[in-house]
């Protein structure tokens, strides 16, 4: 069991990702798009023409879901998918004219959110969370689920 710190930590980590999620998701909403749709244009916009599989795979979740918000923002006319070149086999999306000018609204969105989130904090500690929660996606994204033996042991040490 996590010492009354650690939980206290996790919970506000946890608290702090929804609400940052849910703000950044009703600016979003007043402009046609809805939550996880952001991330796979701003990705799009970096690099155009990636395939559902890769694009999965650079946000961290899993393909029908990619499939299904690519199928979505394509009825909304912001992307296209089209054959790919080299692998019949594979689709390629692209942002459409209309996808591309609406890169502004959500990087546009996505800085409010960021404003609001760390409205009060100094670059110095601004700079320090940053640090911190890298440290704790490293942490995390290490791929290693620790038993739960492990984790007691590990508790007890300190």
């Amino acid at each position: 069991m996590a010492k009354p710190g650690k939980a206290a930590a996790m919970a506000q980590l946890h608290s702090a990702a929804r609400l940052s999620r849910t703000a950044l998701a009703a600016r979003l909403l007043s402009h046609g798009f809805y939550a996880g749709q952001d991330q796979i244009m701003i990705a799009l916009d970096r690099e155009d023409g990636q395939t559902p599989g890769q694009l999965a795979i650079k946000l961290g979740v899993r393909p029908p879901t990619v499939t299904k918000t690519i199928n979505r923002l394509q009825t909304q006319g912001y992307v296209e998918k089209r054959a790919s070149e080299t692998d019949a086999r594979q689709a390629n999306v692209f942002l459409t004219e209309e996808g591309r000018g609406a890169i502004r609204a959500i990087e546009k969105a996505v800085r409010k959110t960021e404003k609001q989130a760390l409205k009060g904090l100094d670059k110095k500690e601004q700079k320090a969370l940053v640090k911190l929660l890298g440290r704790i996606e490293a942490n995390l994204s290490n791929g290693a689920i620790v038993a739960e033996d492990h984790e007691e042991a590990d508790d007890a040490d300190e």
